[in-house]
C-alpha cells in the first residue's frame, strides 16, 4: 500500500449509532468537531456496550456512506437510526472491524435493511469460533457471525487480511495491523478455535478505517483496538505515507485491571502522536477516558450515542 492508493477526501463525517455512552443533556459541542444531537423529549437514543459507525466522506460532489460495525444486539442499531433519521439504504458497504459479538449484532439487520445486496468486508478469521477465559468465573464462549445468515440477508462477503480500499479509494481498510509497541499485548484470555483445536487468540482480524481530509491529516477510526491503538494508528501513517493525524476515535480496550499498566505508555505515546482530536469510546473504559482527558485537554472528546463527528 503506498500513499497514492488512499484518495484524500474533501471532508470526512462520522456518526456514532452505537456506543456504552449516552446523555442527551450533552446538548452544546465541547468542540468545532462534534455536532450533538439536539434536545427533544420524545427521542429515545439507546446506548449498549458496543460500537457502531456510520462514516461518510466526501469528495467532489461525491458522498460515499460506510458503516464500521454493528453493536451488540439486533435492536440497537436500527432502532437509533431510525431515532436519527438515517436510512440503513444508504450504506455503500460495510466493513468489520472483528468478529466479537458486541460488534455484530445487528449485522443480519443491516443487510436486510438495506433491500440489496450491500459489500461486506472482513477479515477470515472473523468467521471463527472464540471463547474468553476468566480467571475465578469460567470460560465463556462468545457469538460468531453467521456466514449463511449474512448471506441470506444480503451481504456479498469479500474476506481480506491486507489492506483494502472503500468509497471509490477515499476510504482505507487496514486489513492485519502490524505490532510492534512493546506494551500492547492483546487480550488476555481471549481463544480460538482452529481446525478443532483452541489456542491463544491473537485476534489478527483486528483492523481500522482510515481516512485522510485535505490540509488536516489522517482520521482514524478503530473497533476496539486489540492490535492496540498505537500500533494502529503507527500502521496507518505507514501504510498512507502520512505523519500527520488530525482525529483518531474508537475502542481502545483499556478498561479493567489487566489493562491498568498499559494506561500510561498509551496516552504518553498518543500525546507524541498528538492528534489535534482524541474520541475515545466504547471499551476504552470510563476511567481510561477520564485519564485521557486529563492528559490531553482541548483535544479529548467526551463521546454520546448520536454525537456526529465532522472532519
Amino acid at each position: 500500500m503506498t500513499e497514492h492508493l488512499l484518495k484524500p477526501a474533501d471532508r470526512v463525517e462520522i456518526t456514532v449509532l452505537v456506543d456504552n455512552y449516552t446523555d442527551f443533556l450533552i446538548l452544546a459541542p465541547t468542540s468545532s468537531v462534534d455536532r450533538r444531537l439536539p434536545y427533544d423529549p420524545k427521542r429515545r437514543i439507546l446506548a449498549e456496550h458496543g460500537l457502531s459507525c456510520l462514516v461518510r466522506v466526501f469528495a467532489g460532489k461525491r458522498e460515499h456512506a460506510i458503516l464500521l460495525d454493528a453493536g451488540l444486539s439486533p435492536e440497537c442499531l436500527p432502532w437509533n437510526a431510525r431515532q436519527m433519521g438515517i436510512s440503513l439504504a444508504e450504506i455503500e458497504a460495510v466493513a468489520l472491524s472483528h468478529g466479537h459479538y458486541d460488534h455484530t449484532g445487528a449485522l443480519e439487520c443491516v443487510f436486510a435493511g438495506a433491500g440489496r445486496q450491500v459489500p461486506f468486508i472482513a477479515h477470515p478469521d472473523a468467521f471463527l469460533r472464540r471463547r474468553l477465559t476468566v480467571p475465578g468465573q469460567g470460560v465463556f464462549d462468545q457469538r460468531c457471525p453467521d456466514v449463511v445468515a449474512l448471506r441470506k440477508a444480503g451481504a456479498d462477503i469479500t474476506l481480506r487480511s491486507e489492506p483494502s480500499t472503500l468509497a471509490a479509494g477515499h476510504l482505507l481498510v487496514t486489513g492485519e495491523v502490524e505490532r510492534k509497541t512493546p506494551f500492547e499485548k492483546g487480550m488476555p484470555g481471549a481463544e480460538i478455535e482452529r481446525d478443532g483445536t483452541w489456542t491463544p487468540d491473537p485476534i489478527r482480524d483486528d483492523q481500522a478505517l482510515v481516512m485522510n481530509v485535505k490540509d488536516k491529516g489522517l482520521v482514524v477510526l478503530s473497533g476496539c483496538a486489540h492490535a492496540g491503538i498505537i500500533n494502529t494508528v503507527e500502521y496507518a501513517k505507514k501504510l498512507t505515507g502520512t505523519d500527520r493525524v488530525h482525529a483518531v476515535l474508537g475502542g481502545f480496550h483499556l478498561s479493567g485491571k489487566a489493562y491498568e499498566n498499559v494506561v500510561p505508555p498509551t496516552i504518553e505515546a498518543m500525546k507524541k502522536i498528538d492528534p489535534d482530536y482524541l474520541v475515545p469510546m466504547h471499551c476504552t473504559g470510563g476511567e481510561t477516558i477520564c485519564r485521557f482527558m486529563e492528559a490531553m485537554p482541548g483535544k479529548c472528546i467526551r463521546n454520546t450515542v448520536g454525537t456526529t463527528y465532522v472532519f
